[in-house]
């Protein structure tokens, strides 16, 4: 097998330009599908199942696109072919889901329209977003591996701070903000457009300047032809697969599907404690995603009314709100290797994170918002890096790493899906008060830290 080639910081970039735009639509989807629902009618306490869809969605087409790329193979690449595809139909839906209260359908009709279009959003998306990890994993050597999952980390942070102030953006240079009951705003609407629009160019421009290798040129540098390539063997895995498929959450190749519940059995015990953590952090995270957009209007505003311009500015304003999260995780990213333990900056970081949802309903100022979200951001940032830290030491001479990684995938879908189901129950429990669910993220995330103390760190 030879080495692969290095390639130059444009060539890298190329590779992942067209994340920017993913992310971009990715932002809108998580900033707006709680405000688009609850405009077009939807009760607070059935909020929650509409996020049901998401992480479900992630956990059936990640391994899907992961392992059906893997054995496809056409004179315009692997990987480009879902993405192109994933990309066409993601500008489509995101043209139509806003307008769902614009049809003249009765409100039933629109939620049914409504769910069926975030539904087809979050299998394109996801089938847009899984080629780009391949890619880098499929066509930089490991020298420039880190640096090009870098630029794509980059990219994604940049198109998400984009998409969550696009209808802030909008509303400020003129675009209606209100529209009459029922209707999703015109500021919000411009927005899907936009991302739609820069979308499809971001991919059309990394689909123009990538060239994905021929079957040769793979098997040359990969140890092995793709399956089902004119020139491999379908019995063959190439050696690089593994690592493709590990960070899109595919779990391994068709021979090792088998052995899942065998590989759980044998996991450490690490696997299954930080596995725990996650379950408290992203079941926080969800009911962040569903209700903040209310509890920010319900705390600043004093209102939870849809029609209301105190309900559409405080929606506005959470998108700036997110934007601030994602600019504190990053600074705080730059913060976590200086601490000399990883449990407790990992515990430490949760806690902040943890405060500063407790803290959203105490702020009743428009500016004092941001002092909660600079907090979340912290556990954010934990949670992005930390959870892989733990598992790949855990998992060092277990073997199967690209399996096990895209089996601990499902500590990030599995508890938002468990958390939908149970949202509408929380929120009758504790007063109807959408601003009371910050507190219970809070809570949650202050378990999580607890979890950590639990956590065997290998790499003392």
């Amino acid at each position: 097998m030879i080495r692969k080639p290095d390639l130059t910081f444009a060539q890298l970039f190329n590779l992942s330009f067209g994340f920017f735009g993913v992310q971009i639509a990715y932002a809108l989807q998580s900033a707006n599908i709680s405000r688009i629902f609850r405009t077009l009618g939807a009760d607070p306490h059935d909020l929650s199942y509409f996020w049901i869809l998401p992480p479900l969605m992630g956990i059936i087409v990640q391994p899907i696109v992961g392992t059906l790329s893997d054995r496809t193979w056409t004179r315009f690449g692997r990987r480009i072919p879902y993405l192109f595809i994933g990309a066409a139909i993601a500008v489509a839906v995101m043209c139509l889901l806003p307008n769902a209260g614009s049809l003249g359908l009765a409100v039933s009709a629109v939620m049914v329209f409504g769910l069926i279009m975030l539904m087809l959003l979050d299998t394109s998306l996801n089938m847009a977003m899984q080629p780009f990890k391949m890619l880098v994993g499929d066509m930089v050597n490991e020298e420039q591996k880190a640096k090009g999952y870098s630029i794509q980390s980059f990219l994604c942070n940049a198109g998400s701070v984009m998409g969550f102030v696009f209808p802030f953006l909008f509303t400020w240079i003129g675009l209606q903000n209100v529209a009459p009951e029922g209707v999703v705003p015109d500021s919000v609407i411009w927005s899907f457009y936009v991302g739609a629009a820069i979308l499809i160019l971001c991919v059309i421009y990394t689909v123009s300047k990538v060239r994905e290798w021929n079957p040769e040129e793979y098997a040359k540098y990969n140890g092995g032809a793709p399956l089902s390539s004119p020139e491999g063997d379908t019995d063959v895995k190439s050696s690089n697969s593994k690592t493709t498929e590990a960070p899109s959450g595919a779990v391994g190749g068709a021979s090792e599907s088998a052995n899942w519940f065998i590989l759980l059995k044998k996991a450490p015990s690490t696997f299954w404690k930080v596995g725990l953590v996650q379950f408290f952090c992203w079941a926080a995270f969800l009911y962040m995603w569903t209700y903040v957009v209310d509890a920010v209007s319900e705390t600043v505003w004093d209102t939870t009314d849809p029609a209301t311009e105190g309900y559409q500015t405080a929606a506005n304003w959470t998108g700036i709100l997110y934007a601030i999260q994602a600019v504190g995780s990053v600074c705080w990213a730059l913060v976590l290797p200086k601490f000399k333990n990883t449990k407790v900056a990992y515990a430490v970081s949760l806690l902040l994170g943890g405060l500063g949802f407790a803290l959203i309903p105490f702020c009743p100022g428009q500016y004092l918002q941001i002092v909660p979200f600079l907090l979340i951001g912290c556990g954010w940032a934990a949670m992005l890096a930390m959870p892989f830290t733990f598992v790949t030491n855990a998992l060092q001479g277990y073997g199967h790493m690209g399996a096990y990684l895209g089996l601990f995938n499902c500590t990030i879908c599995v508890p938002q899906i468990v958390a939908a189901l149970c949202g509408g129950t929380i929120l009758s429990l504790i007063g109807h008060h959408q601003s009371s669910m910050m507190i219970v993220s809070g809570v949650l995330l202050a378990l999580g830290a607890l979890c950590v103390t639990f956590i065997n760190d290998q790499s003392k």
